[in-house]
């Protein structure tokens, strides 16, 4: 006798549903409030948030791939119907959702796929302003190579003989062990590192000698779930960040010798583990975290730069500011089981005073500059616990832009030109620790 799955295989799409009359229902034992979808080039995020406990089965069916997940002991309402209006066209891996009542208790979510993926089903506890979330992750089954795709950004007309030897290219300038040369793959001509006057102007050119191609990795914080810190006139704190980011990178690209690569490039949520296990992936020389925070005070205010302590705080709001960045995982969503506990533990251990001394050189030459075009709100850069900054071997800081619970700075972050001029600060800073910190060879830990 066929199982049930080889059965369900040879049926089609549309008998995956089967509508059931209303009528003798088990007793409502969950009361969804909202659905959302987050899709990206990563992976596409769905979440059912809901008012008590839940049960749920699920399988995938090849020959179209389709998940198909029963929430058991359940009706059909309103808000699970909504579900279908909340897909976009331009999806990356859902092609169609189908709900239904499939029996007088179960109701049926049938996800129609554009692609092999590796799906993740987790549920998550209440936290701030959540209630309890059921989420289905639908990761590629054979994800891009991030170098390989920075590469490709780079020149989009790499051939395959090409992207090859730019990846062997990429692998030998990071372990020191040859210098590029003008015109090669995964270079840019004359590789270079940025030098500048002390005093210059923020929008001055930095004067340039030969290195290596520098990578920095910029992470644009919150995402997806977790919308970060909201200001009084509704401004998320995501939003900003995502923007003030894209402009540093494009700053950065513009230098000769040095490229970045963004964390998150969309309105999608990153673990934190994740942001650093990225950086480390292209080989980055440099990992800035761009945030705006908030305050129990709105008349807190200025930019900020922190980096990674190993001895605690330098003060109660650093303590404090490091606490709520820290719990971004806890309302972004992550599934703790699917966490790589073996990388959790090397980040943990193996953070080095050599990266943190770094870490506040980098830190010094960015807060600097963000002086130049935003008051600051410490004179010097602070340090906490950091989850993010724990790349062992990457000099990283987190800098708050400013003050998002400030209305004054909540507008001139939502300002375009005023982005500009901080990500111009921010470059600079970076430009200028490269400047008295030459890149020298580094072997990433694996």
């Amino acid at each position: 006798m066929n199982s049930r799955r080889d059965l369900l295989k040879t049926v089609g799409a549309g008998m995956l549903l089967k509508l059931i009359p209303v009528g003798a229902f088990a007793a409502d034992l969950v009361k969804f409030v909202d659905v959302r979808l987050w899709p990206a080039d990563e992976y596409t995020r769905v979440t059912l948030e809901h008012a008590g406990a839940i049960k749920y089965k699920h399988f995938l069916i090849e020959n179209p791939w389709r998940m198909v997940i029963d929430l058991l002991d359940m009706r059909l309402d309103t808000t699970l119907k909504d579900l279908t209006s909340r897909l976009q066209a331009d999806d990356p891996f859902v092609q169609q959702i189908r709900v239904a009542q499939y029996d007088a208790n179960t109701v049926r979510l049938v996800f129609d796929l554009k692609t092999e993926v590796k799906p993740e089903i987790f549920t998550i506890e209440p936290i701030a302003e959540y209630k309890n979330r059921f989420v289905v992750d639908f990761y590629p089954k054979y994800p891009n190579d991030p170098l390989l795709a920075l590469l490709q950004k780079e020149d989009p007309m790499l051939r395959e003989d090409e992207i090859s030897r730019a990846l062997r290219l990429a692998e030998a300038e990071t372990n020191g062990t040859l210098k590029l040369e003008s015109g090669s793959a995964g270079s840019a001509p004359n590789t270079e590192v940025a030098k500048t006057e002390p005093n210059a102007p923020v929008n001055s050119k930095p004067k340039f000698e030969v290195r290596r191609m520098i990578t920095v990795a910029i992470d644009p914080g919150h995402g997806g779930e977790d919308p970060g810190a909201i200001g009084k006139g509704g401004t998320y704190e995501k939003n900003v960040v995502l923007a003030i980011s894209k402009r540093l990178k494009t700053e950065i690209d513009k230098m000769p010798g040095m490229r970045a690569m963004l964390t998150r490039n969309g309105d999608f949520f990153v673990p934190l583990n994740t942001r650093v296990k990225k950086a480390r992936s292209v080989n980055a020389d440099l990992f800035v975290s761009v945030h705006a925070d908030a305050f129990i005070r709105p008349t807190a205010g200025g930019s900020s730069v922190y980096v990674l302590s190993e001895r605690g705080a330098t003060s109660t709001a650093a303590k404090w500011i490091a606490n709520k960045e820290n719990a971004s995982d806890l309302i972004g969503g992550v599934n703790i089981k699917g966490t790589d506990a073996q990388l959790a533990k090397v980040l943990l251990d193996l953070s080095t005073t050599a990266q943190i001394n770094d870490s506040l050189k980098l830190g010094d030459a960015v807060l600097g500059n963000l002086g130049k075009v935003n008051r600051l709100h410490k004179p010097r850069v602070e340090q906490a616990g950091f989850a993010v900054l724990r790349a062992p071997d990457i000099p990283s800081i987190l800098i708050e832009t400013a003050f998002i619970s400030n209305p004054a700075e909540e507008k001139q972050l939502t300002n375009a030109a005023h982005q500009q001029k901080l990500a111009e600060a921010i470059a600079k800073g970076i430009a200028n620790y490269f400047a008295k910190n030459p890149p020298v060879a580094r072997t990433p830990l694996t």
